[in-house]
């Protein structure tokens, strides 16, 4: 019985439909069509999830500063976050995001990510004391302390060739430290002697809005990285200033799956970098490639006379994770998920 008012209800419908269109009645026209698109809209976006985009300057411009930002810097909100949880359910959280975007997308070329997951722990615990990632290691990457700057060509050049338009939004910036200790959108890194102080545009993953509108054509010009790193928790771009007297204590980063990239913006002497052993120089102008998940510090011998140590630090992607890989790793490592 049910069934059969089922049926001559919806006989009834579609007749009074067509006889609506057959009268010309023009709302009940325009509600039909509207139904319509509406449908295929739904249709379109159920199960689909897009792409995380740099927001646009104007849109940082006008916007409200995003949750969970204190004096410019993201803290994670949550205690299962993939980039600062360290427990035994971290590789089984890693293996579902991963499910989850082969379901959505596809298994192809997932072959390195899935093998690096399965194996996580047995490859974090056997890596040599010189490289050893804290959160996430992808196998099979060549392993070098420094990189050429051919790595990533285009990038590298393209900072270079907007080295004074940095260092001016820069020197803007650091003329605020005349008039308080730690101004408004820095943070103060924790360092056995002297002082680190840090400007995030991008903090794992995250824009800072406050941060990026001091700073407009700087972070304009992170939208025209190809290799930038700005959807995942590895990805950061920051003013990083060492005083004189400052020794950052050794430390390894996150993951191999990423080059840092330091553009010399003020660069006295008495000034290095040491990754895996081996010292380099920053030269204002200038790009230096590193592997943060090979043991390093940095530290600055000058006198109080040679000024600040000042880099602009933005991570790249590790020159042989395949497009495909980027992707997924995008989707594992999203902030929040």
């Amino acid at each position: 019985v049910a069934w059969n008012w089922s049926l001559d209800g919806l006989r009834d419908c579609i007749a009074t439909g067509i006889q609506s269109v057959r009268d010309c009645d023009t709302t009940a026209v325009v509600s039909v069509a509207c139904l319509l698109v509406l449908f295929v809209w739904y249709c379109y976006h159920v199960g689909r999830e897009p792409p995380r985009p740099y927001a646009t300057v104007n849109s940082l411009m006008q916007g409200t500063d995003a949750a969970g930002l204190q004096n410019g810097y993201a803290y994670c909100q949550s205690p299962e976050c993939v980039r600062c949880a360290h427990n035994e359910g971290l590789n089984q959280k890693l293996y579902y995001n991963l499910q989850e975007y082969a379901k959505r997308y596809s298994w192809s070329g997932m072959g390195r990510i899935h093998k690096g997951i399965r194996e996580q722990g047995r490859y974090l615990s056997s890596r040599p004391s010189i490289q050893k990632p804290e959160v996430f290691f992808l196998p099979d990457l060549p392993t070098t302390p420094y990189f050429p700057r051919d790595a990533q060509k285009h990038d590298v050049e393209l900072l270079e060739r907007n080295f004074q338009t940095i260092l001016c939004e820069f020197e803007t910036l650091y003329k605020a430290f005349s008039n308080c200790s730690l101004p408004q959108g820095w943070k103060m890194n924790s360092t056995p002697s002297g002082e680190w102080v840090t400007f995030y545009l991008v903090n794992q993953g995250v824009c800072v809005p406050r941060n990026c509108r001091k700073c407009p054509r700087t972070y304009r010009l992170l939208g025209s990285l190809r290799t930038c790193i700005g959807n995942n928790v590895f990805g950061n771009a920051c003013i990083s200033v060492l005083s004189p007297g400052t020794v950052i204590t050794e430390h390894y980063g996150p993951t191999n799956i990423r080059i840092r990239c330091h553009l010399g913006l003020k660069t006295p002497s008495g000034c290095e970098l040491v990754v895996g052993g081996e010292p380099q120089c920053w030269a204002e102008g200038r790009c230096l490639l590193f592997d943060d998940s090979f043991l390093h510090t940095a530290f600055h011998e000058g006198s109080a006379e040679d000024g600040p140590r000042v880099v602009f630090m933005v991570d790249l992607w590790h020159p042989n994770v395949a497009a495909a890989e980027r992707q997924a790793l995008d989707f594992i490592f999203a902030p929040g998920r």
